[in-house]
């Protein structure tokens, strides 16, 4: 039986009591490091017969913004899935992914993960989102936000025994994490997320932990997905990771597309690889039925 997840969100929460304020940072643009947008292939996702939009979640210290989206029926507890942003926050393409879970029925929230350290849709490169905000988000905050979140959707018709997570790029690494702190996940879907430390992102107290670290000690079902041309995660790390995870008992896999770069499901990104991204897709929508999760 799961454990009542919401009783353990005070204790967990208490990571920093300095209040922090956050105004609307979910605006439906797109972060400007990834501009120009490629049109062409850009999916975009309607909300019709969805409630959608921002909502803000109870956190330490003050109010987190997320955006949620659901479908648009009363009386229903949702399935819930976590929708965890890449590196460039809760922009436009990570609230039309949302949308698209709802689509499915779920209840599907993201979480502004970095708002206490600052906006960074705004910023105009990676290398600033990275030494001004990502370097200096907490795992254990970024871990009791999630809880957070999680305690939100229960109490808004989300159904949290049926509870699903996923995330995209920085969102991929913290979906591995998240399977190893929350054991009441139903399942996991990891994309193209960093394995283990590297030059560029090495282990530091803020991130003391990566997914290989966890990796056979894993209870939660978790899909990686990554792609064979990523150069930023080598295959070669890929590979200790399944390694790592044939130790443990999760059943967790990872699927890789030989034809596919780093962030080949981001269809407003030139790494759009369609057919890659739509048998991942249907691959994650499997996933999370197999293991319980809608």
């Amino acid at each position: 039986m799961k454990e009542d997840l919401i009783s353990t969100i005070p204790d967990a929460a208490r990571l920093d009591r300095r209040e922090f304020f956050v105004t609307s940072i979910l605006a439906g643009t797109f972060a400007l490091a990834v501009q120009p947008i490629a049109a062409q292939t850009k999916i975009t996702t309607d909300a019709k017969n969805l409630i959608a939009g921002e909502v803000k979640i109870p956190v330490a210290g003050g109010e987190m913004p997320a955006y949620r989206a659901m479908p648009d029926a009363k009386n229903k507890n949702f399935p819930v899935v976590l929708v965890i942003h890449e590196i460039f926050g809760v922009h436009e393409w990570i609230q039309d992914v949302t949308r698209r879970f709802a689509k499915l029925g779920y209840l599907a929230i993201a979480p502004s993960l970095y708002a206490r350290q600052g906006d960074v849709t705004q910023m105009k490169n990676v290398q600033e989102i990275i030494r001004n905000v990502v370097a200096k988000v907490p795992d254990a905050q970024v871990m009791a936000d999630l809880d957070a979140t999680v305690a939100y959707a229960a109490k808004n018709k989300g159904n949290t025994k049926k509870l699903s997570a996923t995330g995209f790029c920085w969102g991929g690494r913290i979906t591995w994490l998240y399977a190893a702190h929350n054991k009441n996940l139903d399942a996991g879907a990891a994309w193209y997320g960093g394995l283990m430390p590297t030059e560029r992102a090495p282990k530091n107290p803020n991130q003391p932990t990566f997914p290989i670290d966890a990796a056979k000690d894993l209870r939660v079902p978790v899909l990686g997905l990554y792609g064979g041309l990523d150069t930023g995660i080598p295959l070669d790390s890929v590979q200790q990771m399944q390694n790592e995870l044939k130790k443990g008992k999760s059943d967790s896999e990872i699927v890789v597309y030989p034809n596919a770069d780093h962030g080949f499901l981001a269809d407003y990104r030139p790494s759009f690889n369609k057919e890659s991204a739509e048998d991942a897709w249907s691959k994650v929508q499997n996933w999370f039925k197999k293991h319980g999760a809608i």
